[in-house]
C-alpha cells in the first residue's frame, strides 16, 4: 500500500503529531471526502505500507519525527512545493528564505533523491508574467542545486472552486490572469518550458509535468507522475506492483495510493488551491480535528475493529 500524505492538506506542516499518533497506534481511518458516511480502516505498520509520499509547502515542523519513522522502518519521500509568489497569492506560507532553508535541511537529512521540488502551479498574470518566473527560477534553481534531482511543474487550472477567488483577487489587486496552456499561447508556453528546462538542467535537475495534457516534448520535458511507481522502486527499493490511481484528474499518471488527509483543513490559504473552499470552512473543520482521532476530522471512530468500517491490511497493490 502506498500512502499519500496528502493531496488534500499539508500533513507535515499542520498535522504531524496526528500522523505520528496513527503510526504509533498502527491504523488510520480514511474517509470519503464526498461522502463522510463512507470510511475504511487501514493497518499502518511498516509491513503494511510500501512507501509514504509527503506533500508539503513547509517540511520544517515534521522533521522532528523523521528519526521515529526511520527507527520503525518506514520508507518515504517528500514533494515540497516551493514557489516565490506575491503574498496575495500565498498569504499563509512562511517567508521564502525560511522555506528554502527547510528544503535544504530536509535534503541534507534524507538525501536529494528523496526530496522532489514542485514549482507548482505556474501562474501567468500581469503580476507574475513569464519574465517574473524566469527571474525567480534562476534564483531558486541556484539555491536548490545539489538538494534535489527532480522538479515537477504544472500550470494553473481554472477550477470552478478557484475561479471566484481569482476574480476577486484580480478585481482587488488589478491583476489579469492568462491561461498559458491554451492553444493560442503555444509559442509562449514552449518558450517558457524550454527556459525552465535549461535552468533546471544546469542545476542538475530533471523536469517533468504533473497531470498536464499539454505536450512539452518540444522543450524536452516529459509527462510524469508524483506518486511514481518507477521512482519509488528506484529510490526506495519498493517493487513496482501498484496499480494506476483511480478517481484522479484526467491525465494523472500516479500509482494508486490511500490518502490520509481531508479537504478544507490547510491554513496556508493559497488563492489557487483546489483543496480549500474558504477560510471559514478551514476554521470549521479545524474544530473537528483531534490529535487522537483515527481520521483527520472524524472523532467518532475509536478502533480499527469498529463494525461499520471494513478493516484493510496494507494490501500490496
Amino acid at each position: 500500500m502506498l500512502i499519500s500524505a496528502s493531496r488534500r492538506t499539508d500533513i507535515p506542516a499542520f498535522f504531524g503529531d496526528w500522523f505520528m499518533r496513527r503510526v504509533e497506534e498502527g491504523f488510520f481511518v480514511a474517509v470519503n471526502p464526498f461522502n463522510p458516511n463512507q470510511a475504511a480502516t487501514y493497518r499502518f505498520t511498516p509491513d503494511d505500507v510500501d512507501a509514504i509520499a509527503f506533500w508539503t509547502k513547509d517540511p520544517a515542523p515534521f522533521m522532528v519525527h523523521l528519526d521515529a519513522l526511520d527507527a520503525r522502518g518506514y520508507r518515504y519521500y517528500f514533494m515540497v512545493t516551493l514557489n516565490d509568489y506575491p503574498a496575495a497569492f500565498e498569504p499563509g506560507v512562511p517567508p521564502l528564505v525560511r522555506r528554502i532553508e527547510a528544503f535544504r535541511r530536509l535534503s541534507e537529512r534524507i538525501g536529494p533523491q528523496r526530496v522532489v521540488w514542485r514549482y507548482d502551479p505556474i501562474i501567468i498574470s500581469t503580476a507574475t508574467p513569464i519574465e517574473y518566473h524566469l527571474e525567480r527560477l534562476a534564483r531558486l534553481t541556484t539555491a536548490l542545486a545539489g538538494h534535489t534531482e527532480r522538479m515537477i511543474i504544472s500550470f494553473l487550472d481554472f477550477y470552478s472552486k478557484v475561479g471566484p477567488r481569482l476574480r476577486k483577487l484580480g478585481a482587488r489587486e488589478g491583476i489579469a490572469f492568462t491561461d498559458i496552456a491554451v492553444p493560442e499561447q503555444r509559442e509562449q508556453l514552449i518558450g517558457l518550458a524550454s527556459d525552465i528546462n535549461r535552468l533546471a538542467t544546469a542545476a542538475g535537475m530533471r523536469v517533468q509535468t504533473c497531470c498536464e495534457p499539454v505536450d512539452l516534448s518540444a522543450a524536452d520535458i516529459r509527462h510524469g507522475a508524483c506518486i511514481d511507481a518507477e521512482y519509488i522502486e528506484t529510490t526506495l527499493g519498493v517493487p513496482r506492483r501498484a496499480r494506476p490511481a483511480a478517481n484522479q484528474r484526467q491525465g494523472c499518471l500516479c500509482a494508486h495510493s490511500v490518502d490520509v488527509g481531508a479537504y478544507n483543513t490547510c491554513r496556508f490559504q493559497c488563492v489557487y488551491c483546489y483543496a480549500t473552499l474558504s477560510e471559514k470552512a478551514v476554521l470549521a473543520n479545524r474544530a473537528r480535528h483531534s490529535v487522537d482521532g483515527p481520521a483527520l476530522l472524524d472523532r467518532q471512530v475509536r478502533s480499527p475493529g469498529a463494525p461499520k468500517h471494513k478493516v484493510f491490511p496494507g494490501s500490496h497493490d
